[in-house]
């Protein structure tokens, strides 16, 4: 038979091409990047090279994999990080700012089993993580107001929003690894100057409160070392009544008599009391 087959080229071509169909349906490669579900007349039978974390390049189960032809089928899951980008939403903060707001959200397939059984590809799993997003985005963003975004309080929001997404993303057997915001700006036009007007607004606001506030702590701090000097004067002179006398005389002295140069008439000023005076007394003498 064989030489029969050597006597005749086109059969033997075609027995090749078969042979050759035969190993390329029966011997697959799975690369790294790629997680294998093998699908056994519709139904999954088994996973090649599951994603696991931690474990190394080389170790994961990737290579060379053998399965029946024609029975069974490959569906390939990629292993590596994807990304879904949210489509631009426009979100009312706290105080009232419209923000245009870009963002995207980077997911890894986990358990491609599942997300086989549910989604079919991970097209079909960005598609649903999508409005997902942006609803778990427009509630964040809501709870507070523009200036958070500024924040280091971004870093919880961030948080929070990638919990709530990762609870749709489990049931198609995805984890968010990250969330990320590239654009949050307010709108152009007439709604940006008036956004700024209030902002301006409660900023003035806000600056004539603290230093109200600042006001009145200053009046209290002040009252309150008045007081205290007051105290401390009339504890220091009723030690020495006489003295007490003595210097608020020499005070009173200075001002009536000591030309300081702030009035120039009350330089050229004459002042006449007779010397038994008691307004001089303290020039007498204690006696």
């Amino acid at each position: 038979m064989i030489a029969r087959l050597g006597r005749n080229p086109i059969a033997l071509g075609f027995l090749a091409l078969l042979l050759l169909i035969l190993v390329g349906s029966t011997i697959s490669i799975v690369p790294e990047t790629k997680q294998a579900v093998i699908v056994r007349f519709g139904e999954p039978d088994r996973i090649v090279n599951r994603y696991r974390p931690g474990v190394p390049f080389g170790r994961t189960g990737a290579g060379i994999i053998a399965r029946i032809p024609f029975v069974e089928e490959i569906h390939w899951i990629d292993k590596r990080i994807l990304s879904v980008e949210m489509d631009q939403q426009q979100v009312l903060s706290t105080d009232q700012l419209r923000l245009q707001v870009d963002a995207f959200a980077r997911y890894r397939i986990v358990d491609p089993l599942r997300m086989f059984i549910s989604a079919g590809s991970e097209t079909r799993v960005s598609d649903q993580l999508r409005p997902i997003l942006g609803s778990a985005l427009r509630n964040e963003l809501g709870k507070r107001p523009f200036a958070a975004l500024l924040s280091p309080e971004r870093g919880q929001m961030m948080d929070n929003i990638q919990n709530a997404l990762n609870r749709v993303a489990s049931q198609y057997g995805a984890e968010i690894v990250d969330v990320r915001i590239k654009r949050a700006d307010l709108p152009s036009g007439t709604p940006l100057e008036s956004a700024y007007q209030r902002m301006q607004t409660a900023r003035q606001q806000e600056a004539r409160s603290i230093r109200a506030q600042g006001l009145k702590q200053a009046q209290i701090i002040r009252a309150e070392a008045d007081a205290e000097a007051a105290s401390t004067y009339a504890e220091a002179f009723n030690k020495d009544p006489d003295f007490y006398d003595f210097y608020r005389a020499m005070q009173s002295y200075e001002a009536s008599f000591v030309d300081n140069g702030s009035n120039e008439a009350m330089g050229r000023s004459s002042i006449i009391l007779s010397p038994q005076n008691d307004y001089l007394r303290e020039f007498r003498g204690r006696r």
